[in-house]
C-alpha cells in the first residue's frame, strides 16, 4: 500500500469515525431529551398520585369520623333504651306491688257500699 492510499484510508477512517461520533452524540442527545421527558412525566404522575393519596386519606378520615359519630349515637340510644326499659320494669313492678293495696281499698269501698245499701234497705222498711 502506498503512502497516498494509506493517507486516503486514514482520512476515510477519520471521516467514518467522525460520522459515528456525530451519530453517537446525536443519539445521546436524543436519549437525554427522552430521559428528561420521561422524568417530567414521572414527576407529574407522582404528584398526581400524591394528590390522589391525600384525597383518599381525607375521605377515609371522614368515613372514620362518621363511623365514630354513628357509634357514639348508637351507644347513647342504647343507654336511653336501657333507661326506658328500666323505667317500664319499675312501673310494672310498682303496679304489681300496688295491686294488693288497690284490692284492699276496693274491698273496703265495696264493704261500705254494702253497708250503705243495707242501711238504705232497712230505712225503707
Amino acid at each position: 500500500m502506498t503512502d497516498d492510499e494509506l493517507k486516503q484510508l486514514v482520512e476515510s477512517n477519520a471521516r467514518s469515525i467522525q460520522a459515528l461520533s456525530d451519530q453517537t452524540a446525536n443519539s445521546i442527545q436524543a436519549l437525554s431529551e427522552e430521559v428528561r421527558a420521561v422524568s417530567e412525566e414521572v414527576r407529574a404522575v407522582s404528584e398526581e398520585n400524591r394528590r390522589g393519596n391525600e384525597e383518599l386519606r381525607r375521605a377515609i378520615q371522614s368515613f372514620a369520623d362518621q363511623v365514630t359519630a354513628l357509634n357514639q349515637q348508637a351507644y347513647q340510644e342504647r343507654q336511653e333504651l336501657r333507661q326506658a326499659m328500666l323505667g317500664l320494669a319499675n312501673l310494672m313492678s310498682s303496679l304489681d306491688s300496688d295491686r294488693p293495696t288497690v284490692l284492699r281499698k276496693l274491698n273496703t269501698i265495696e264493704a261500705k257500699v254494702d253497708q250503705l245499701l243495707e242501711r238504705s234497705e232497712s230505712d225503707q222498711n
